[in-house]
């Protein structure tokens, strides 16, 4: 037995002379409904955001594990006549055991370690707690930091639970890769009894194509791409899956789309539903909503209620408060978060550093001369919605030309660095950039990663670097996420573009800064004296505040940054002297 306090509103309101209504369960939908005075249905309907119910003395709401403590404080207030006795005990028992547990976690860190029966390999100390985690909180957010497993962390989770099918909603990048990590950790079974699950690894995976629904073949685990799920929106909440995994959830960070639509329903017809993101938050505070909204419907209240009390005002996507804000969402089991200098400590640490270079002006002339016409274009349009779309043409642009303008100067950095023997991750973000790095640095044999490779030329370049048949890979800035094993290969980074977005920045580093990396990770941002380079820089501090208040990070203070500066330089030194010394070979070779 636990020897936790039972907190005050979850103690029993007890038998009471007068009753303001009645309560009664809906099993088939799994919802409370309350019948009584307005008093009582008024406070439900502003306790319990979105509850149905626009006629007078009718409140119905959700029943879940969180929501149902909420409902026992109410009626500490509002006493209602139970219709359902033995449903509503249950329910306030798992509300009850609920709070105790994630009490419990909080104290003391619980763990959980899946039957070797159903997993096959061997969790971290801080992953068998990220799997204790899920086990007593999903729905719910692991946004640990990138490289700690979360992959392994989710499929530990399902492998506990032991129930089966299930769906997992990835980026198109990362299903080969979630296909291989089930296949390599989830024993099959071969008791039906025991199990849905079946001995032939080709039938316990399934990878759902095309936008166009079909029967879906018996599986285990079904694995779709985000930009299938509008497709599928009709279809997939039928199967009623066991679970379902959303990895890197912070594609569902924006509304309004038939892909966050059909996540919305998909995930509110399993119920048993995780989202995995090292970087939930790319921009303002509040697509944190968004995710959440996704995994729990309304567990942060309604949109109009949220933007008031933790942002600007109604509507507003900027959190006032990021620390309290990331406070809540842990103390509440909402979203589990740890860094890697939490639980790593081995891993060594991260630097960045900002280099200016210089850019060709006359080619960033030429390619400007697009955006001063659209500039002349654009004084003349009086339609909001045309002037919104030539100001982010101007804005694409003047990036497309800074990047364009700086290239030749960015290759001669990195051919700086793999001369000295380095091996390089290279970001960038225009494909017209990409074929000049390409071009200029062509005797090093660079390999891609970008939008025009298919999936299979993705892999082959990935394991050329990884090999050591390339000392170079070309990256875009959007396509890093999920791409793993790049840190056995290299500590360098080079962001040779920006992104607008801090989340996807951290998200590049960590390719290379996670699990397996001996050597302290340098990131180079590369930035030059004009276009759109000292904008986005600007942007980003106040980005990175946002994301780093909710995920319960310090921003990189002036300390970090020195020291940065001084790791960076002894590094620049190493290479300039390995430059030196690969000059002074070669010229002794050509005089002898």
């Amino acid at each position: 037995m636990s020897t936790i306090e039972l907190p005050a509103y979850l103690k029993s309101p007890g038998e009471n002379d007068y009753y303001y209504g009645t309560l009664r369960y809906e099993p088939v939908t799994n919802h409370w409904v309350i019948e009584g005075e307005a008093a009582v249905c008024q406070a439900a309907k502003r306790l319990f955001p979105g509850a149905d119910g626009r006629s007078r003395g009718i409140a119905r709401f959700k029943s879940n594990k969180r929501t149902n403590g909420d409902l026992n404080w109410l009626m500490m207030r509002y006493p209602l006549k139970v219709i359902d006795i033995e449903a509503w005990e249950a329910q306030f028992n798992e509300a009850v055991s609920y709070v105790l547990r994630r009490e419990e976690i909080r104290r003391g860190p619980q763990k959980i370690e899946p039957s070797p029966l159903y997993f096959n390999g061997q969790l971290t100390e801080f992953q068998k707690e990220g799997v204790a985690f899920l086990c007593n909180n999903a729905p719910t957010l692991l946004a640990d930091d990138m490289g700690l497993g979360k992959t392994v962390e989710a499929l530990a989770w399902i492998a506990t639970q032991n129930r089966y099918p299930g769906i997992i909603v990835v980026p198109t990048s990362v299903q080969t890769q979630w296909k291989k990590q089930i296949e390599k950790f989830i024993v099959p079974q071969t008791n039906p009894c025991e199990s849905a699950l079946f001995p032939d690894l080709a039938t316990q995976v399934h990878i759902i194509k095309g936008l166009k629904p079909y029967d879906l073949p018996e599986a285990n685990f079904y694995i779709i791409h985000y930009g299938l799920l509008r497709g599928w929106k009709s279809e997939l909440p039928e199967y009623k899956f066991e679970f379902a995994v959303f990895d890197e959830i912070q594609e569902l960070r924006r509304t309004g789309t038939e892909k966050y639509s059909a996540a919305s329903l998909l995930s509110e017809s399993v119920g048993n539903a995780i989202g995995l993101s090292g970087t939930p938050v790319y921009n303002q505070g509040g697509e944190i909503y968004n995710v959440m909204n996704i995994l729990e419907y309304q567990c942060l209240g309604d949109w109009g209620s949220f933007t008031r009390e933790w942002c600007y005002g109604y509507g507003e996507m900027v959190v006032t408060d990021p620390d309290a804000l990331g406070e809540h969402l842990r103390r509440e089991g909402l979203m589990l978060r740890r860094t890697k200098d939490q639980v790593l400590t081995e891993l060594p640490a991260k630097r960045r550093v900002v280099q200016e270079i210089d850019s060709d002006e006359k080619t960033f002339t030429r390619e400007m001369k697009s955006v001063f016409e659209l500039i002349d274009r654009y004084d003349t349009i009086s339609d909001i919605l045309e002037k919104g779309r030539a100001k982010r043409e101007i804005s694409q642009e003047v990036r497309q030309a800074t990047g364009i303008a700086k290239a030749p100067y960015v290759a001669g950095f990195v051919r700086m660095l793999l001369e000295a023997g380095e091996a390089v991750v290279l970001y960038g973000y225009h494909h017209a950039v990409y074929e000049i790095w390409m071009e200029e640095l062509a005797q090093f044999n660079p390999v891609r990663v970008t939008g025009q490779e298919t999936n299979a030329q993705k892999e082959l370049a990935k394991e050329a670097f990884i090999s050591g048949k390339s000392n170079l890979i070309i990256i875009s800035l959007r396509a890093a996420a999920g791409i793993d094993g790049l840190q056995k290969r290299s500590n360098i980074n080079v962001f040779g573009e920006l992104d607008w977005s801090p989340g996807i920045h951290s998200q590049c580093e960590d390719r290379t800064h996670r699990m397996g990396q001996k050597d302290s990770v340098l990131s180079y941002y590369l930035v030059c004296g004009q276009g759109s380079d000292e904008q986005m820089m600007e942007a980003l501090g106040f980005k990175t505040a946002q994301f780093a208040g909710i995920m319960g990070e310090k921003t990189e203070s002036e300390e970090d940054k020195a020291i940065a500066q001084v790791e960076i330089g002894k590094h620049l030194d190493r290479v300039i002297e390995k430059l030196k010394r690969s000059g002074t070979q070669r010229g002794a070779t050509r005089r002898h």
